[in-house]
């Protein structure tokens, strides 16, 4: 073997190398921006907890020393503030997961959790509630609601897959945009509907609360519930990865790689349609983190999914947690939603990525 020779052989492993070692990089500084957040948001709010205080109730409540801490102390960051963190960090994982998964299998950029028509449909439910009263003693009830959410948002997922599908097993991703789009639009107008001619200015106020989105209410079942299905919806997802590589590359090539394409659509779009309607039930309606950060994790590591998945969630959750830090500590006296957060941070941010992709993809010479 020539000198020559040996160095072309050596470029790809170098290639690779240097690769892996960015996918690692980025994988420890989300960890470590995730970890710093959750820290922020256990000291931070309208009681300010010193570090040395978050740190002996964890450490208390772990049971890794006896600790001396007062029973206010442990009250704020144990019961009210980390089942907080946890919730807010499991759905901003969850919603970026599904969204890496749905951008790939639909081949759109823009596409999100929410492009099933699943918010819409969680509204339905959710107004239903809150409007109506059904199922509620009165106009609704601490436990309804999001009961009434997650039916929505599951019946909603269940009609856009069966218009994609089209009475096959055929689910096309363009088929899926369109049925989500038409599904979604239908949903709207009936909240519209019910929310202006039959609601009061209460049930509108409250049904404007709930499509913003918030995990001011999340304790610790309902923390432990999102962290389940956060989990679950990233291991199916990981499962997958390798597939979904050959999926970037289009339906054509996905099949000549041996892959299952319907079947594996079917169980992805599913799976996210899923995790999404647990996380909407809960939260509300959160934007934008499913749109905006695999975008960026792309940017970052490339497209491969076994890197993407797991960055995705842990960029995911970082970006949730701190939102809700600037939702609960920007105003004195009042929390923004953390929806209106999520939208000021990633709206620009989408805005300058498209500007960005449009001037890489601008011919030579030509004038952005």
């Amino acid at each position: 073997m020539t000198a020559a020779d040996r160095t072309r052989t050596r470029t790809p492993d170098r290639a690779r190398d240097r690769t892996a070692a960015r996918a690692a990089a980025v994988l420890a500084a989300a960890a470590v921006a995730l970890l710093a957040v959750c820290l922020l948001g256990l000291a931070i709010g309208s009681v300010h907890e010193p570090p040395r205080v978050v740190a002996d109730v964890l450490l208390r409540r772990l049971g890794l020393g006896d600790h001396h801490v007062t029973l206010l102390d442990d009250q704020i960051v144990w019961q009210l503030r980390l089942p907080r963190v946890v919730g807010a960090a499991a759905t901003g994982a969850g919603l970026a997961v599904c969204g890496a998964v749905l951008q790939t299998l639909t081949g759109n950029d823009l596409a999100d959790p929410y492009l099933l028509g699943i918010s819409d449909g969680a509204a339905v439910g959710a107004v239903t509630v809150l409007v109506l009263g059904v199922g509620a003693s009165g106009a609704a009830s601490a436990g309804a609601l999001p009961v009434a959410a997650f039916a929505g948002a599951l019946l909603a997922a269940a009609l856009v897959m069966a218009l994609a599908g089209a009475g096959s097993w055929s689910l096309s991703g363009t088929r899926t945009v369109l049925a989500g789009v038409a599904v979604g639009q239908m949903c709207a107008a009936f909240t519209s509907f019910v929310v202006l001619v039959l609601g009061d200015r209460d049930a509108a106020r409250g049904v404007m609360e709930w499509t913003l989105g918030s995990v001011a209410g999340v304790r610790w079942h309902t923390a432990l519930f999102l962290a389940a299905v956060a989990v679950a919806g990233t291991a199916v997802a990981l499962a997958a990865a390798r597939d979904l590589d050959a999926f970037a590359f289009g339906e054509t090539a996905a099949r000549s790689f041996g892959v299952p394409v319907e079947r594996l659509r079917w169980l992805l779009v599913g799976t996210c349609a899923l995790v999404t309607a647990c996380l909407v039930a809960e939260t509300g309606v959160i934007g934008f983190v499913g749109l905006v950060v695999p975008h960026v994790v792309r940017l970052l590591c490339g497209p491969g999914h076994a890197v993407l998945l797991p960055a995705s969630a842990l960029l995911g959750a970082a970006l949730l947690v701190g939102s809700d830090l600037l939702a609960r500590s920007v105003l004195p006296d009042q929390e923004i939603p953390v929806g209106v957060i999520t939208a000021g941070l990633g709206a620009p941010f989408f805005a300058a990525l498209l500007r960005r992709r449009t001037r890489t993809a601008a011919p030579a010479g030509a004038h952005p």
